[in-house]
Formats: structure tokens, sequence, C-alpha cells
């Protein structure tokens, strides 16, 4: 931003703010740093980085926090001249940022890369040498919307030893006096501001009318709108529940300007009632769950600046990655814990004595996002989108997130299904009514599978079983609880096969499931279910079919293997409740792109008879009972054949032995000794920031372009990133790990304090490994969409370059949501991958690095 507009705010007759002026000469980036507390309409923090000759700018609504990953707010504002900085006193009340100013903190900053490519990017990442605050810190921008004026930004402390731990004194309170001269705000309150542009030089002894209201500062917050000025309010009393609106599936979301999108949260919806500081959580079939969530939810809805209110939304649990998932919210439920509760506040449907419902959503929202106006905190407001839908969906899908919802910006407040709310999902997901159960095969009081239906005028009818996505805890529990509605009869109305009533207990059609699934079968049967939770909040007699009003685009049916599986509901994920069978259902669904990476190549692989928390066997040769359809291959250098495969069924018969990591070679058999990939694994050490391997994959990347090969990128499911190159197999093992060697120690020479290429831990604490030993023979890398024998069946997840970001850490993606992200891509980020494949330059085999 130019100081045009900092200049054009400000008048500078009137204020004793300093005029902008450029500075005559270009100081480096990361000469000094300021924050000044600023008492205007709403107490905030300015937050302002010396680059380009200008101070950049952020207002902090909350101010920083040491708390490491915690996000706080930070909207930017203008360009501000370098003279500000030094700026402490009173701006008069009418001018442009009405109040008290002091300066909190100062000193210089030094920023952690290219500060101008990180700017441009959205991600500045840097350290703060002040007299209050220090360490690493990130400066992430967020997604924007059309209608914003300003970027919306979050500043984020780093882990260091600066950092806090949560529950320990805030800073802010610690010390809030001025940096440059030990005043409290208060203090500075007292001085005379000068000038107003609208009533001239303030005297003091002149008593101000007693009708007339003080001017808005420009800048600040304005007070909470007044309903009664809202189109469509009415007076009323308020209701004790409104049924809430709900959306219609889609298969595609709407286009046209009339249009909002939000993302479509994957947790309990909630009506929240405020009555004179008396809550309620309230179930969308007017259930009182207000215990059910604990305290801090409630005593965050006693905090807000309303009298009455009821505010539609949703309660969610998230993981690390960010994105909601209701299996973690029942599992902290069934845990009875609370800390992780957030709720999203989508619409306002009656506030302080107004009815809200006859008014346009557009104006709901608006009045919503004054009352609950964060984006992170336990309470936040649902932003939405004037984007095209198809677009946000697609970003959503990719992020495996549940999908979108679309409604009607002008639309009034709606109970009930209608037209105007529509939702559209990036996987197959909906309830079930739970008919029945099978027993476990590995536990005495657990349940197996759960038998399913739906009701179709009135009348049960069958749809199948769910046998994966129970922990074990779910399992038993779901055991007690079950076995307690047991009925003499089946509840469905038709009679069920032999095959579909193999082993069945019926009970009374009492509870609902959330199962996700693939798809339909042809006889109306789920295929690849897998459970997610109990839905306590949902009537069965309402659980129907969910079919698009339009027809979906048919999804390619996953190749089916030809594998008898034994105790297929064994847990090898025992927390994440995925089984052998859910396993088997990941590889069929991802076999057509994982297939070339792993077939005809001698394998490396890691089982765990009894789940991940049992005992790792490293494997690489054959062993007694061995599945007949994987295969073995003979190595010339190796008196034992290796492991290999041929196709799905052979990767199938690695589920049955329990082989839960796939490592290929590089090479493949009958070409032992010439290598077509290479792969680059870096591997960060303690106390490095996800960011900086990002940073470190890219230089990676930009190397091997320079040495003509084209790289891919890929997470591990562990703690980096692996860089993946094709090759046209003629440069044997080891010029191949010479080459990667180079790369390595270059980049380890370049930047001593962020790279090694040493294997020594000693050595990497702060500091990222580039292990370039993967590249030679008899190595092995994990799979591309191989699942990982640690906690959160995380998979080694093909990326395009562009989805590098905070949002996708390396275990982001896991056998639970990885189908979802492949049923949403439209182009495979790597189907470029063979065809790029050239010969290992001669000059870099020579030069052994670049």
């Amino acid at each position: 931003m130019a100081l045009e507009d900092y200049n054009r705010k400000r008048d500078f007759g009137r204020t004793a703010e300093p005029k902008g002026r450029a500075a005559r000469k270009r100081k480096p980036a990361g000469s000094s740093f300021v924050i000044q507390k600023h008492a205007a309409r709403r107490l905030h923090y300015d937050f302002r980085l010396e680059m380009d000759g200008v101070l950049k700018s952020w207002a902090v609504t909350r101010g920083p926090s040491l708390v490491v990953g915690e996000k706080r707010l930070a909207v930017q504002t203008e360009d501000h001249p370098l003279e500000y900085g030094d700026f402490e006193g009173t701006i008069p009340k009418g001018e442009y940022g009405g109040g008290t100013v002091i300066v909190w903190d100062r000193g210089s900053w030094t920023p952690l890369g290219d500060p101008h490519k990180g700017y441009a990017k959205g991600h500045l990442e840097f350290e703060l040498h002040g007299e209050k605050l220090g360490g690493h810190w990130h400066l992430i921008r967020m997604a924007g919307k059309p209608r914003d004026k300003r970027e919306n930004w979050l500043l984020i402390k780093g882990e260091d030893d600066a950092a806090r731990p949560e529950g320990a004194p805030d800073i802010l309170d610690e010390r809030p006096e001025s940096a440059k001269t030990g005043r409290e705000i208060d203090e500075v309150k007292g001085e005379e501001p000068g000038w107003s542009s609208r009533t001239g030089r303030i005297d003091r002894r002149k008593p101000k009318p007693k009708n007339k209201p003080e001017p808005t500062p420009p800048d600040a917050a304005p007070a909470l709108a007044e309903p009664s000025t809202v189109k469509g309010a009415k007076k009323a009393a308020l209701p004790t529940f409104v049924k809430p609106a709900l959306a219609t599936l889609v298969s595609k979301p709407p286009l046209g300007a009339r249009w909002l999108h939000e993302i479509k949260f994957d947790g309990y919806r909630l009506e929240v009632r405020i009555e004179a500081g008396r809550i309620k959580l309230l179930t969308r079939s007017g259930l009182d769950w207000t215990a059910k969530f604990g305290k801090d939810i409630v005593g965050a809805f006693k905090s807000l600046p309303v009298g009455a209110a009821i505010i539609d939304g949703e309660l969610v649990v998230e993981q690390a990655a960010g994105a909601s998932d209701f299996s973690a919210l029942q599992s902290d439920l069934s845990e009875g814990r609370s800390d992780r509760f957030v709720f999203y506040a989508f619409d306002l449907i009656f506030l302080d004595g107004y009815d809200l419902r006859a008014c346009p959503l557009v104006q709901r929202k608006e009045l919503l996002q004054e009352i609950i106006p964060a984006e992170t905190g336990t309470l936040r407001f649902s932003s939405h989108f004037d984007a095209n839908g198809d677009l946000l969906l697609k970003h959503a899908c990719r992020l495996s997130l549940e999908g979108i919802v679309s409604k009607v910006a002008s639309d009034p407040y709606r109970s009930g299904r209608g037209k105007t709310w529509v939702k559209s999902k990036c996987s197959s997901r909906q309830e079930f009514v739970i008919a029945g159960w099978v027993a476990s095969s590995t536990s005495r009081k657990a349940i197996g599978s759960l038998v399913l239906g739906v009701y179709d005028k009135g009348k049960l009818e069958h749809v199948g079983r769910v046998g994966t996505g129970f922990s074990n805890v779910v399992a038993e529990q779901l055991f007690k609880r079950l076995s307690r509605l047991k009925a003499d009869q089946s509840p469905f109305a038709a009679t069920l096969t032999a095959e579909e009533s193999r082993g069945v207990r019926f009970v009374q059609p009492d509870l609902v499931a959330e199962v996700e699934f693939r798809t339909w079968t042809a006889d109306g049967h789920l295929r690849h279910a897998s459970f997610r939770g109990l839905r306590e909040d949902k009537d069965p007699l309402e659980i129907v079919r969910e079919v698009p009003k339009a027809a979906a685009k048919a999804r390619a049916t996953p190749v089916r293997p030809n594998v008898t599986l034994t105790h297929g509901d064994r847990l090898y994920w025992p927390d994440e409740g995925v089984t052998k069978a859910g396993l088997a259902d990941y590889y069929a669904e991802v076999w057509s792109h994982m297939g070339p990476f792993i077939v005809s190549r001698p394998l490396a692989l890691v089982r765990c008879p009894n789940g991940i928390n049992g005992q790792h066997f490293f494997q690489k040769h054959a062993w007694n009972g061995m599945n007949r359809n994987i295969a073995l291959a003979k190595d010339p250098k190796d008196e034992e054949p290796y492991v290999s495969i041929n196709g799905l069924d052979g990767l199938i018969g690695l589920v049955q032995a329990a082989v839960l990591e796939i490592h290929p070679w590089g090479s493949m058999i009958g070409n032992w000794e010439k290598p077509d990939t290479i792969v680059m694994d870096l591997d960060p050490g303690p106390g490095v920031n996800w960011s900086e391997v990002i940073a470190a994959a890219e230089e990676t990347r930009e190397r091997l372009i320079q040495a003509g090969l084209t790289p891919f990128v890929k997470t591990s499911g562990g703690k980096g990133l692996h860089i993946v190159c094709p090759l046209v197999p003629k440069a044997e093992w080891p010029e191949i790990k010479a080459f990667t060697k180079g790369i390595a120690d270059a980049m380890a020479s370049d930047s001593p304090g962020r790279c090694v290429s040493t294997i020594a831990k000693s050595k990497r604490k702060g500091k990222i490994l580039i292990d370039y030993l993967r590249n030679q023979r008899g190595a092995t890398a994990v799979a591309p969409y191989s699942t990982r024998a640690r906690s959160g069946a995380a998979v080694s997840m093909p990326l395009s370059w562009d989805e590098l970001s905070a949002a996708i850490g390396p275990d982001y993606f896991t056998v639970l949501n990885a189908p979802a992200r492949l049923g949403a891509l439209r182009s495979d980020p790597w189907a470029e991958f063979k065809t790029s494949a050239v010969p290992l330059r001669a000059e870099k085999r020579r030069k052994r690095s670049v």
C-alpha cells in the first residue's frame, strides 16, 4: 500500500501524527518493528514491520499471544511512514483512528527467508527482537472474499524458548506500559489531543452538549447495530425454540450472484438460545444439550454483548490440521473432554427483542458478525464466499472437507428443508437407522459391524452393513447399548436373504448412525462404508435415502479384488477404528493411482499382526503362510527372493498379512541396477516449523529442475515431505547416489543453519535432514498412497506443488479422508509422472552436484 492512503485519511493540521513521506533510501528488510497499543472505539494493537521504506501495518484485534499456535486475527491496514514508529499520544475524536496510542513494544525484526516472496505468497516468517516480544513468529494471510476491503491475516507465535504454555500469564496483562515512556494508556489519555476536524480546537473547560452524540472514528469498530433498523425485523418475544432451516442435497453448487457459499461443518447442529445470561444449547429437534458440552462453550456465549438472541450454528472438534471431524467430536464426548470444542455461527434468528427471520440472510449475517466478529477462538463467525461455488467446492474437496452449503443471499430464514439452502458434498455421507449388528470375530464384548436401513414410505429398507470406523472403545460401547435393544424379529419390511441375515442380531430401530461411503451398488446397498458416529440428535423415522436432485456424475467403479479376508473386523488402527476390511477398501479405492508405483518392484514391508499397538516386523523376504497372491522376485545379488506383487490381489494379500507400510525400491524387477525414480526425503528435526520444510522442498525442486529433472511432491505420512523425480533408467545406483548427495551437500552448505545432509541426530535439532540415502541399491522409501504404521492412520499423499501450505501437514491425509480427496480431484497431480521421465544428464552425473 502506498503512503497516499495514509495521507489521504488524515488532516495533519489537526492531528499530531507524522506526515507520510517515503524514506529517501531503501533500508534492508528487517530493520525495525513497533507495536502500538491503540485505544480507539475498540482497544487493539497495531503491529508494524519495516519493509521497503515504510511500516507494513496490521491491526491485531486481541493483541499478540505468546502461546504457540494460538491464532490472532490481524487486519492489514494502510502502510505507515517510518516516523510513525515513534508516535505516542492522542488522536482527536472525530479524526481517523481517534483515540490514545502508546508504543507498547519496539525493536528489530529478522525475516526467515525472502520477505518479499513471503509477503507476496501470504506467509511472512520472522524473528522479533523487542523489549517484550522475541523469538519466532508467523503472519499468514487468510483466504479472502470478493467483498473484503482489507486483507485478514493471522499472527501466530512459533515454538521456541520465548513461547509460553496455555494458561501462563498473558504478556498483555503483565506488561501494559509503554516501551518508550513507561506510561500506561490511561496516563496518556489525559493529554490534550489538539484539534478535531469536526469540532475545531478542543477545550476541555467547555462542557459538551448533553444530547449530542460523540462522532465515531472512521476506522473504529462501530457499536452493535440496532436490529430494529434492519428491513423485515419484527418486535417479538423470544421464542422457546425455532425449527432449523435444512439444506437439500444437490449434485453440484448452484450458479449465479444470488447465492453465497459456506464451508459445510462436520459436527452437531445447535441452536443457541440466550436470555438474560442464561444459555441453552438446543439440538435440531429441540433437545436441551447444554450440559453435554461443558462450561467453556456456555461461558463464551455468556460473554457476548447481547441480552437475548437465538444463534444458529454448528459445534465441532477440529483436528490438528484444522478440518472439523465428527468422529473426533464423538470421541471427545465419550471421554468427557471439552477443551477442543469450537462453535461456528452462521445465522442469527433473534436479537434483543426482534425476530429476524423475515430479514435477508446477508443482513442477518452482518448483525451476527458484529456479535461474533472473530474467525478464531472458541466462538467463530462462519464466513461466506460470493465466489463461484464450484471453485469453493473443489478447494474443500481437495482438503477432504465434507462439502459446502449454498444459500440465497436475500432469502428469509425458513424452517424445514427447502430449495434456497442446498448442500454439495465431496463424498457420500448420510445417516442410517441401526437395525442390527454382527458380533466381533476378535472380541467377545464388541460389535464387528452394524446392519443399516433407511425408511421409504414408512417402511424400513435394508441397505447393507458398515464394518469399519469403530475404535475399540466405540465397538464395546455399541455392544452394551445394542444388547439392551434386542428385538425378537427383523425390523425390516422385506425378508433378508440368507447371506444378508447371516450372524445378524436384530435390534429395535431406535439409534441413528452417520456413515461415509463411496457409492451405492446396483442393488441399492452401501459400498466401502465407514462409521463416523451416532447421531442422537436425529429421529430415526426421518432417515431416508438421500439422493441429489440432479444426477451426480458417475464415478468409476473400483476394481474388486478376488482375495478372501479372514477376521475383516480386526482393528489395525484401534483409535481411528480402521479395520483390516477398511484398509482393503481403501486400497481398492486408490489402486488405479497407487499400482504403477508398487507393481513389479522389490518391496520392503512393515507388518503388524496385532495392529499398530502390537509388535512391528520388518519384512522383505517370504514368510510362512504367505498369501498365494503375493509374488517373489529373485535378486541376482541375494540368495533369498524379494517380496513383490503383480496386481490388486497381491496388495490385498499384503493386507491379509497385516502389512501396514509398503516401501518399494526405486528400480524395477529385471532392471535391478538402473533406477527409474529419485527420492529426496526432507525429514525435519525437533523444533523445525512446517513452513521451513515447505521452503526447503521448493528449494530442492528448483535444484532438481536446474538439473533437467521434473520433481513431484508428496507428504510422507510421517513428519516431512518427499520430492520424487521419474528417470529413464540409464544411470546406475552409484551415479544416482552421488548426484543426490551433491544436492543435499549443496543445500547444507548454502544454508547451514537450516539444512544438514548427515544422519547424526545430534546435528539435527532445529534443522532439516536432506536424506539422499534412499537412492542406493536396496534402499526404499514409502510408496505413494501407502499407509503408515503409526497412530492416526496417515497415508503418503501425492500433491500438486501449489497445494503446499500450512493447511496440509505431513500427516493430514488418512485412510478415512484420502478417498474423498481422490474422488473430488479433476486431475491426478501426478498424472504426468511417467511421461516426465528423462535420463540423468551425463554432466550432472560427472559433477555429482548442482
